[in-house]
């Protein structure tokens, strides 16, 4: 199967959706579109994974730099840093 980006595989879940929904497509059919969601959708949870990771990373990155500001600062203010 074609890789998607995130927002091309969302749209394609979503037409998926709405021909199940209002096209009432045959047993073959409907079990294609199925099998074509499920790709879909591992690829979607793929992007959300690298995403989560990313934003973890940025966050302990920020947690890091604000734990040596405030060490820093509570040395400044004890005249223990210059």
């Amino acid at each position: 199967m074609k890789k998607f980006s995130f927002e091309e595989a969302l749209k394609r879940l979503e037409e998926i959706t709405q021909i199940l929904e209002l096209d009432q497509p045959s047993l073959e059919e409907t079990l294609k579109l199925y099998e074509e969601a499920i790709e879909l959708r591992n690829q979607c949870n793929e992007y959300l994974k690298k995403a989560e990771g990313k934003i973890t990373k940025i966050i302990n990155h920020e947690k890091k730099i604000l734990k040596e500001v405030s060490t820093e600062s509570i040395l400044n203010e004890n005249g223990l840093f210059s």
